[in-house]
């Protein structure tokens, strides 16, 4: 179907080209984006199958997780900042902060059973709560909400397994927009839509600020949207 349709859109687009119009996507016309899928089920196999699909790829940089480490920074305690980095595929971003930052340990999790290939990894579905991780860490990383299917769910066990104070950062791009949205990823938001979107879901139960770098590994810019947990839980 797309061999046919690549042509038809080619002629469309130069018919109304002339009138200052386009064709597009539909999810180029919204700020935000949602596939939809017939089961839950279809959701974690589509998922594992791309995470073994492409298993040795890394989204995340070491810039971004420098970025990352400097909001954690330990206490002047001492003690270590406890995180937790979801999506992690095969361990780099925990790996990497463990490795490079003594004040900083954290674990990754990944929906797939190659998780437990990795070092620090466990499987488990982001989404799904964790009495043991209730409250427990002090951050919460993730470049990885696009693959979420219940976006709001996710967030909402995130903010609910770091303490009051603690953060949830999420890292975004571009590619993590309505038009990088598909089976694989199924949310897509427009990063200056984020905020309004996090404020819409939590209001003032999570304070948000952000900052933008570009990414070492890729020509991206990077945001980091850090949402710090005010109350003790988040609904």
């Amino acid at each position: 179907m797309n061999g046919i349709l690549s042509p038809l859109l080619a002629v469309g687009r130069k018919c109304v080209s002339p009138f200052d119009y386009d064709i597009v996507k539909k999810q180029a016309l919204v700020d935000v984006y949602l596939h939809d899928y017939d089961s839950y089920e279809e959701y974690r196999d589509v998922q594992v199958f791309y995470n073994k699909k492409k298993i040795g790829n890394v989204w995340a940089d070491e810039g971004t997780l420098d970025r990352v480490a400097a909001l954690v920074a330990p206490g002047t305690d001492g003690r270590k900042a406890t995180g937790l980095c979801h999506g992690t595929r095969n361990g780099f971003e925990q790996n990497y902060l463990n490795t490079n930052y003594p004040g900083i340990e954290a674990i990754g999790t990944d929906i797939s059973d190659t998780a437990t290939e990795f070092e620090n990894s466990v499987q488990w579905d982001f989404h799904d709560e964790n009495p043991d991780w209730l409250g427990a860490f002090d951050f919460v990383y993730s470049n990885s909400l696009d693959q979420s299917w219940k976006p709001k769910l996710a967030l909402t066990t995130w903010l609910n397994q770091v303490r009051q104070g603690g953060v949830v950062i999420i890292e975004h791009t571009e590619d993590h927009g309505p038009m990088g949205a598909s089976e694989m990823d199924p949310f897509g938001v427009r990063p200056i839509a984020m905020p309004y979107v996090l404020s819409d879901w939590f209001g003032h139960q999570i304070s948000i600020s952000h900052s933008k770098a570009h990414k070492r590994n890729m020509d991206r810019e990077a945001w980091l949207f850090v949402c710090r947990k005010l109350g003790n839980t988040v609904s």
